[in-house]
């Protein structure tokens, strides 16, 4: 079987870092908006904020990271 391109593994860190940025942010917020009594609807809006902002975070660093890796041989 070939070897990944470097474009793959940089799309798949990418991937799996919104995932777990995604899951982590959905827990964190739903932490804050109860913590903070956000009230009504503004709950929901909080929760999307947190999900996307920490999935767009995590799936930066761990694209980024991917990258740098990828120019590395074992």
């Amino acid at each position: 079987m070939a070897r990944d391109s470097c474009l793959t593994r940089i799309a798949a860190g990418v991937a799996v870092g919104g995932a777990v940025g995604g899951a982590v942010g959905a827990v964190y917020g739903t932490y804050e908006a109860i913590r903070y009594k956000v009230p009504g609807l503004m709950k929901v809006r909080y929760i999307g904020q947190t999900t996307l902002g920490s999935a767009a975070v995590f799936g930066l660093f761990l694209g980024a990271g991917s990258l740098i890796h990828c120019g590395k041989s074992y």
